[in-house]
């Protein structure tokens, strides 16, 4: 994945509302929702609502697609498991990743790895 499509995924995410509303597509699967029931489940006004949709189509986070009169929305996995392998490529220098639990002692205050 491109850095130029990353930046632009990352920044349609870094809004509350953009964020609640692909968090809820991610949530409703590969059908979607229309734009009515997330703008509803969020309470959202539609033309806000429209305005995020924009933002997160633009990046490509979220495909629209047209059933009858109604607007479909739903995540682009393809970006989304794009951002996130280009998020955690290298990660750990090739190790397994998985962070390291720092326990407190209580009779000695002591920290143990």
């Amino acid at each position: 994945m491109e850095t130029k499509t990353v930046i632009s995924a990352l920044s349609a995410l870094a809004q509350e509302s953009r964020l609640a509303v692909f968090r809820l597509l991610v949530q409703a699967g590969p059908e979607g929702l229309p734009a009515m029931q997330i703008a509803e489940q969020l309470e959202i006004p539609p033309s806000s609502l429209s305005f995020h949709l924009k933002e997160l189509t633009h990046a490509n986070m979220v495909i629209q697609t047209k059933a009858g009169r109604s607007l479909i929305y739903s995540v682009n996995f393809e970006t989304m498991n794009g951002l996130l392998g280009f998020l955690t490529e290298n990660c750990c220098g090739g190790n397994v990743c998985s962070p390291k639990s720092k326990t407190k002692c209580s009779s000695t205050k002591e920290t143990y790895s």
